[in-house]
């Protein structure tokens, strides 16, 4: 599925990398799929993975998965500004916002560091079909932003949170950034949901997908993202 969200994003200039060519490298063990496919997807336990190269001016991205909940990528963007990317794992919940249950989630990841790099690692939740998107951004790089202007900091889940509010001309985006990152993470998705709702920031909507991985702008001379475990509870 096509991301539609925006990333601002202020970025250094490319790198030279003219006449090379990148390949990924070739994993240890091999994975039960893989899908150098832009719009490759794979249904595994009720969840989908998706490759989702969605932006324009990309690279080469291959994604892995020996299951939902152990997979990654290989990502090869180049250093420019906007969005390349969003390969993630997705579940349909098809719940109405106050009657969505105590949904919960935890996920261990491992990042790539160093120049050359703008994403976000995200929880995206989607509320009526594609009208209304919360994100939940657990970790990032330091030149990438949220759309819309800040509101509040607000306690969801025992954490902090930046909340964020704007349109990225298609939709409604509601942004929640953690005020201490982690790499290792447990989300409220009910408590940001609800929350949006009480506080008249979003309607009573139904809580349809709900989606987490990276938002990828630059990933140059290919870089490995890693989901090391991950569960929805729900």
């Amino acid at each position: 599925m096509k991301r539609r969200s925006l990333l601002l994003a202020a970025l250094a200039a490319p790198l030279a990398v003219a006449g090379a060519t990148f390949a990924p490298p070739a994993p240890a063990q091999a994975a039960t799929w893989t899908s150098s496919d832009r719009w490759g997807s794979w249904n595994n336990g009720g969840y989908t993975l998706y490759n989702n190269v969605w932006g324009g001016g990309y690279g080469p991205q291959t994604i892995w998965a020996n299951s939902y909940n152990n997979w990654g990528v290989w990502a090869n963007h180049p250093n420019t500004g906007g969005i390349k990317s969003y390969p993630n794992v997705s579940y349909n919940l098809g719940r109405d916002v106050w009657n969505m249950g105590n949904v919960n989630s935890t996920a261990n990841v491992t990042v790539p560091s160093g120049s050359g790099l703008a994403y976000n690692t995200a929880y995206d939740v989607w509320g009526n079909g594609h009208d209304h998107e919360i994100m939940i951004w657990t970790q990032w790089t330091s030149n990438v932003g949220p759309i819309g202007s800040y509101v509040s900091t607000v306690t969801l889940g025992g954490r902090r949170w930046r909340y964020y509010k704007g349109h990225n001309g298609g939709n409604h985006v509601y942004s929640f950034l953690a005020e201490s990152q982690s790499t290792n993470m447990w989300v409220d998705i009910t408590a940001h949901s609800q929350w949006l709702v009480s506080q008249n920031h979003m309607p009573r909507v139904r809580i349809d997908q709900i989606q987490f991985g990276w938002e990828i702008t630059s990933s140059s001379g290919g870089r490995d993202f890693r989901v090391n475990s991950y569960s929805l509870n729900r």
